[in-house]
C-alpha cells in the first residue's frame, strides 16, 4: 500500500457547499488519509453543507471544522486561515474549488438558462472563480514563510472550459484567469518547497445533470460515463501526497478521455 504522508497534515477545502460536489468528496479523500481538514462554504440559509460534511467525518472519527464566509470579501484569506489555524493548527494543504457559475453568453437572444453577458456577471465570476482562490494562496505563502515551513501544497480545481466556452463567457474568462494565477504561484512559491498544481475536470455528476445531459456527458469519453465526484477528489489527493513531490505547474485534464474525441 502506496503511504501518500498526509496523516496529520491540515488541510482547507474550499468550495464544500453540497454534499454531492467536488468539494465535499476532496474533503472526505483527505480525511480518509489521514489528514486534520477545516471545509469552508459559502454562506447561505441554514445548515452550510460543509456543517453536514464535517459532522459526517466527525462520525467517522476524522478530525473535522468548517467554517461559513464569503470568500470574495476583502478579508476572506486572513479570516479562513486564522480559523484554521486556532481549531486545526497551520496550514500545509490547500485546495480550492470553483464556487460560481452563471451560463452567460454574447448573443443577443440568450438560451434557457442562460443571461445575457454583462459587467456585474463578469465581476462576479472573476470576485469567487479568480480573485478569492488568488487571495487564499497568496495568505497561505505568507503564513508559510512566516514559520519556516518547508513542505506545502496548493491544488486549484478549475474546469476543462477554461480555455472558452460558448454560453459560459464570463465563467470560462475566469477560470484562464484562475490557471494563468496557479502557473505563476507554482513558479514563484516553490522556493519555498509547495507545489502549485491544478485540476480540470470534464462534466461531473454531483445531482444537477438530468439523465439526458448525463448520456450525451458519457458519449463524449472513451470510458463511457460521467464524471463522479470522487474521480476528481482522488487526484486531488495524490497531487497532495508525497509522490506527486516532483509535479508542480501542471494542469491535469479529468474528463475520462472527453478531449480525445
Amino acid at each position: 500500500m502506496i503511504d501518500p504522508r498526509l496523516r496529520d497534515r491540515v488541510a482547507v477545502v474550499t468550495g464544500v457547499d453540497a454534499p454531492l460536489g467536488v468539494g465535499a468528496a476532496t474533503a472526505r479523500a483527505l480525511a480518509r488519509q489521514g489528514c486534520r481538514v477545516v471545509l469552508v462554504s459559502e454562506p447561505g440559509d441554514g445548515v452550510s453543507g460543509a456543517d453536514h460534511v464535517r459532522d459526517a467525518l466527525r462520525t467517522a472519527g476524522a478530525v473535522a471544522e468548517s467554517l461559513s464566509v464569503e470568500l470574495a470579501g476583502p478579508a476572506a484569506a486572513s479570516r479562513v486561515f486564522d480559523h484554521a489555524e486556532e481549531v486545526a493548527g497551520p496550514v500545509e494543504v490547500l485546495v480550492t474549488t470553483v464556487g460560481h457559475r452563471v451560463p452567460d453568453t454574447f448573443r443577443p437572444d440568450p438560451g434557457r438558462g442562460q443571461v445575457p453577458f454583462d459587467a456585474a456577471g463578469l465581476d462576479a465570476h472573476f470576485a469567487r472563480n479568480a480573485r478569492a482562490p488568488a487571495l487564499l494562496v497568496a495568505e497561505f505563502h505568507r503564513r508559510h514563510l512566516r514559520r519556516g515551513a518547508d513542505w506545502g501544497r496548493v491544488v486549484t480545481v478549475s474546469a476543462d472550459t477554461a480555455g472558452g466556452a460558448a454560453g459560459e463567457v464570463s465563467h470560462a474568462a475566469a477560470l484562464s484567469a484562475l490557471e494563468s494565477l496557479a502557473r505563476s504561484a507554482a513558479v514563484e512559491l516553490g522556493p519555498a518547497g509547495i507545489t502549485v498544481n491544478i485540476v480540470a475536470p470534464g462534466p461531473v455528476q454531483t445531482g444537477w445533470l438530468s439523465p439526458e445531459a448525463r448520456a450525451r456527458a458519457a458519449e463524449l469519453s472513451p470510458l463511457g460515463r460521467v464524471g463522479h465526484p470522487e474521480d476528481i477528489a482522488d487526484l486531488v489527493v495524490f497531487l497532495a501526497s508525497h509522490q506527486a513531490r516532483w509535479v508542480t505547474g501542471q494542469t491535469i485534464f479529468a474528463g475520462g478521455g472527453k478531449r480525445m474525441l
